[in-house]
């Protein structure tokens, strides 16, 4: 799901990811820190660089771009990645 507006540089930050977290999950969690696989630098979720032109949604390291969590939606269910082969299917609640 994503929003309904775009950046010239084709992606938010990520406070963004604020309302399909909390879809996922009870707490805000923009505000935890968020540690990067690839260069270790651990930094709040809202500083994430987050992309919509894609499967799903993307969040990279601000730091080094690598990926540090993809959320898709499929029909089997909501899916997030948090890299290295990790990753939850957690079902989509019934509207």
């Amino acid at each position: 799901m994503s929003p309904q507006y775009t950046s010239p540089n084709g992606y938010l930050d990520g406070n963004v990811l604020a309302g399909l977290l909390s879809e996922i999950f009870a707490a805000d969690l923009t505000s935890c820190g968020c540690r990067c696989g690839a260069c270790g630098v651990v930094e709040p979720v809202a500083r994430a660089l987050v992309y919509f032109c894609c499967p799903g949604t993307v969040a990279r390291c601000s730091h080094c771009s690598a990926v540090v969590l993809r959320i898709t939606t499929t029909p089997s269910g909501r899916w997030l990645d948090l890299g290295e082969g990790a990753a939850l299917c957690l079902p989509i609640p019934e509207e």
